[in-house]
C-alpha cells in the first residue's frame, strides 16, 4: 500500500499527508475549497498534541503564533458586566496553560507549507463516487479524471462526503447537541484590545476576541435551537437565518450583524458530534470530525485531529500493507480517547468541562503505543 488520498485541506488532512510522507507513502489531498480556506476561530492544542506538532518541528512557530489575550468579560443581554477574569478565557482555558491556542487559519496555513512539497494537492474538486475491491479504491471526481488509490481517508469535517458515499446518509451519525453558531472575520470596530467579550441574552448568545494585532474581530454568535434543516451551501441563506435568530439581541450585536454581512469567511453550523460503529469500511477510514467530532463545545476537534493522523499514518507503516490490521489497531487505540474527549462537551451543558476532566481528557492517549 503506497497511494492514499485523503478528501479535506483543513487540519486532519495535511496533518496526515505529513506523516505518510514521512512514512513513504504517496498522499494527494482533493479539496472543495480554490485554496487552503482563510478565516475561522481560534483553536487548541492540547496535551498529547503537543507532542504532534513538535514531532513535527511546529511546536516553536505555533508558539510564536498563539494569541495573546489578557482576560475576559461576561456580559449581560444589555451589555453589563458581570463577571470578568484574568486567569482564564472561555476559548482557551486558563492563561497560564502550556496549552496553544492558535487561529484556525494559522494553524492550516503552516501544516500545508510543510506538506505542499510532498504531497499531491487538488483544489477545487470533490469526490462523487467510490468503488472498491481488493485491489483498490476507484473514485470518481465532480471533475477531473477517475483515479484508483490503494486507500481513501475521509478527513472531510463534520458533513464528510467520504462519509456519506462509503458508509451511508449523515443522519445516521450525526448527534444535535441544541447550539448553532456563526463565525466570521470584521474589522475591530468594538477596540477590544487583546480581550474577549461574551454576551449571553437567554437562548442567544457569542464571543468576540480581536486578532491580527487588535486590527480584526473574530466573532461568534450563535443561538439554542432544535435541528434545523437548511441548505449548508447557501450562505446568504445562512446570514438571514442568523440575523433573523438574534434579531432581538441588544448591546453592540447590531452593528456585528450588519458587518456579517461583508465577512468574506462566514461560518455557520450546528454544534454536533459524530458517533459512528466502526470507523472505516474495506479500505476507506474516518479520521477527525468525519469520524468521531467532538463539537467546538469540547475544545478538542483540532487535537483529535493532530493525534488522530499521527495514529492513523504509524499503524499504516507499521503494519506493511496490511489495512486491514492497520484500521483496526488505529480504532482501537482512538476510540477510547476519541469519547473521552467527545464526553467534555456534555459534561456540563451551557458550560466549560471541569478542568480535572480536560487534563485528564487530553493526555488519555500515548502516540508510541
Amino acid at each position: 500500500m503506497k497511494t492514499v488520498l485523503i478528501s479535506g485541506a483543513s487540519v486532519a488532512g495535511p496533518a496526515l499527508a505529513y506523516w505518510l510522507h514521512h512514512h513513504g507513502f504517496a498522499p494527494t489531498v482533493v479539496e472543495r475549497a480554490p485554496a487552503p480556506r482563510a478565516g475561522g476561530q481560534a483553536i487548541d492544542i492540547r496535551g498529547v498534541a503537543l507532542d504532534v506538532v513538535d514531532r513535527m518541528d511546529m511546536l516553536t512557530p505555533l508558539r510564536e503564533s498563539r494569541t495573546r489575550m489578557r482576560g475576559m468579560s461576561m456580559l449581560d443581554g444589555d451589555g453589563n458586566e458581570i463577571m470578568r477574569s484574568t486567569e482564564y478565557t472561555a476559548s482557551s482555558g486558563r492563561l497560564d496553560s502550556d496549552d496553544i491556542e492558535v487561529l484556525r487559519e494559522d494553524l492550516t496555513r503552516m501544516l500545508y507549507e510543510r506538506t505542499a512539497a510532498g504531497t499531491e494537492y487538488v483544489f477545487g474538486d470533490s469526490m462523487a463516487a467510490i468503488e472498491q475491491d481488493e485491489d483498490g479504491v476507484r473514485v470518481e471526481f465532480e471533475r477531473g479524471r477517475p483515479r484508483t488509490f490503494d486507500l481513501v481517508v475521509g478527513a472531510d469535517g463534520l458533513h464528510s462526503t467520504v462519509r456519506r458515499l462509503a458508509f451511508g446518509p449523515e443522519a445516521e451519525f450525526i448527534h444535535h447537541l441544541g447550539t448553532y453558531v456563526s463565525v466570521f472575520t470584521t474589522e475591530n470596530i468594538l477596540n477590544l484590545d487583546d480581550w474577549q467579550v461574551w454576551i449571553r441574552d437567554g437562548d442567544l448568545g457569542g464571543g468576540i476576541y480581536p486578532a491580527r494585532d487588535n486590527t480584526e474581530l473574530r466573532v461568534n454568535l450563535g443561538f439554542m435551537s432544535e435541528p434545523l434543516d437548511f441548505d449548508h451551501r447557501d450562505l446568504d441563506a445562512q446570514r438571514r437565518l442568523v440575523a433573523d435568530r438574534l434579531a432581538g439581541m441588544r448591546w453592540e450585536i447590531p452593528r456585528l450583524l450588519k458587518a456579517m454581512w461583508q465577512a468574506p469567511d462566514f461560518y455557520f453550523d450546528a454544534m454536533a458530534q459524530i458517533r459512528i460503529d466502526s470507523w472505516s469500511r474495506g479500505r476507506v477510514t474516518l479520521l477527525g470530525d468525519a469520524g468521531y467530532c467532538a463539537s467546538p463545545l469540547s475544545g478538542q476537534g483540532t487535537s483529535l485531529a493532530l493525534v488522530g493522523a499521527y495514529v492513523l499514518a504509524a499503524e499504516l507503516a507499521a503494519a506493511g500493507g496490511d489495512h486491514r490490521s492497520a484500521l483496526a489497531r488505529y480504532e482501537r487505540r482512538m476510540r477510547p480517547f476519541a469519547e473521552l474527549n467527545q464526553a467534555l462537551a456534555t459534561e456540563n451543558p451551557g458550560g466549560p468541562a471541569s478542568e480535572e476532566s480536560i487534563e485528564r481528557a487530553k493526555n488519555a492517549i500515548s502516540l508510541d503505543a
